[in-house]
């Protein structure tokens, strides 16, 4: 089975929240790059809802949350792929509704429908789409790598946490630079 590079809620709004350095943008591009280069797809997940949020129930604290503030509307400023990782024309963009890349999308459709068992993992945040994204990866069969410092989070000791504690047991955690240099992105 083929790979595939998931970028996750790397979206402007989501960078500037976290506070995002040039540091970590660069080690993804380099991340999209290399997959690139090895014939290795990039597939792009946002989150985006309707404007009046329709999707959004009141016992998603999370999501009821975002639609209170009035975040990742679909076209509004800030809901957009940060421009530093943008996708190329042709580029397979999932728009998702939930946490998970699973939830709410066609990214199951879009991986199947490629031969794709296996996903490389990479995104903001570590304990939203990330967390969300592994446990259901894995529910689903598909093989797991997520590039440890392809992800962050807000809070430092639990993307610590979930990436030597939890994330160990269903998927190979590895840096970017590792991933490129152990012929990993050689897997077409």
């Amino acid at each position: 089975m083929s790979s595939a590079l998931l970028v996750m809620d790397v979206q402007q709004a989501i960078v500037d929240a976290v506070g995002a350095d040039s540091g970590y943008l660069a080690r993804l591009r380099r991340a999209i790059d290399g997959a690139r280069a090895a014939g290795i797809p990039v597939i792009y997940v946002v989150v985006e809802f309707r404007p009046g949020f329709p999707e959004v129930g009141t016992r998603n604290k999370p999501i009821a949350a975002i639609a209170r503030a009035g975040l990742y509307v679909t076209g509004a400023p800030g809901t957009g792929i940060h421009p530093d990782i943008a996708p190329l024309p042709g580029d397979v963009v999932v728009t998702k509704r939930r946490a998970s890349a699973f939830s709410g999308s066609d990214l199951d459709v879009v991986l199947r429908s490629r031969g794709i068992g296996e996903l490389v993992l990479a995104g903001i945040a570590t304990s939203a789409v990330v967390l969300s994204t592994v446990c259901q990866a894995n529910d689903l069969d598909f093989g797991l790598t997520v590039l440890s410092d392809g992800c962050l989070d807000l809070d430092p000791e639990v993307h610590r946490l979930l990436t030597e504690r939890l994330f160990p047991q269903w998927a190979d955690v590895v840096t970017v630079d590792a991933w490129l240099g152990t012929g990993a992105t050689e897997k077409v």
